[in-house]
């Protein structure tokens, strides 16, 4: 686990980051003033029989009183894991009155790219992903990126053939970052919790039925 000891002097509230789109459970939370962790732990099938109590102790010495906000991954990734992870975020919002933030687990995961030169104009790094989804497609994405200011989506979440990705790829030229996303995707949570953050500090405060997955196929063929 990655953590800041707590500064006893910060009586912000924190928010709290899932992340079960991949065979992994990430786990974050911070108060954005000094006192962070986070966490990773390989479920794979087990994530569903243990995120309840991998969560109840993570929080400690926090309480769900303390929570002033939710983040989740919404996918794309694993139909099942990002299904458990929203139903137990909505929950989580529902029940104790707060807000939740349903965040693009490609946007989290070009969040969580170190800085690199920027390629395009006006100093922002335009990042390319691109991640296996189900019968021969992708999944992909381009996010332009500001450290300071967070990302801004040139080309939403979409699923499609490899042949329209690169096509769609050609049209930037050289101006981008391709980034191939694997299937453990659990250590990019703080980045999560990073971009929910920057909406709340701009005011928004989403209800739990405006949190939506984003699951981009069925995972049975014809539905």
């Amino acid at each position: 686990m990655n953590s800041h000891p707590k500064d006893p002097t910060s009586v912000k509230k924190y928010g709290l980051a899932l992340h079960t789109a991949s065979r992994q459970l990430g786990l974050a939370i911070s108060n954005f003033a000094g006192d962070y962790r986070y966490a990773t732990w390989n479920l794979d099938r087990d994530l569903a029989t243990h995120l309840h109590q991998y969560l109840v102790e993570f929080i400690q010495p926090q309480t769900w009183a303390d929570l002033a906000f939710i983040a989740v991954a919404k996918g794309p990734g694993g139909f099942t894991g990002t299904r458990i992870g929203m139903v137990t975020a909505r929950t989580l919002a529902q029940q104790l009155d707060i807000p939740i933030f349903a965040i693009s687990t490609l946007a989290a995961f070009a969040w969580a790219q170190p800085p690199q030169p920027p390629l395009s104009k006006g100093g922002l790094l335009n990042i390319a992903l691109q991640m296996p989804a189900q019968r021969g497609q992708l999944f992909g994405a381009v996010y332009s990126v500001n450290q300071d200011s967070g990302l801004t989506e040139l080309f939403p979440d979409t699923v499609m053939t490899p042949e329209s990705w690169q096509e769609k790829l050609e049209t930037w030229g050289d101006s981008y970052r391709l980034i191939e996303v694997g299937s453990e995707l659990g250590s990019s949570v703080y980045s999560v919790l990073e971009l929910a953050y920057l909406d709340w500090k701009m005011g928004l405060r989403p209800g739990w039925s405006d949190a939506l997955p984003y699951y981009g196929q069925h995972p049975v063929k014809g539905h």
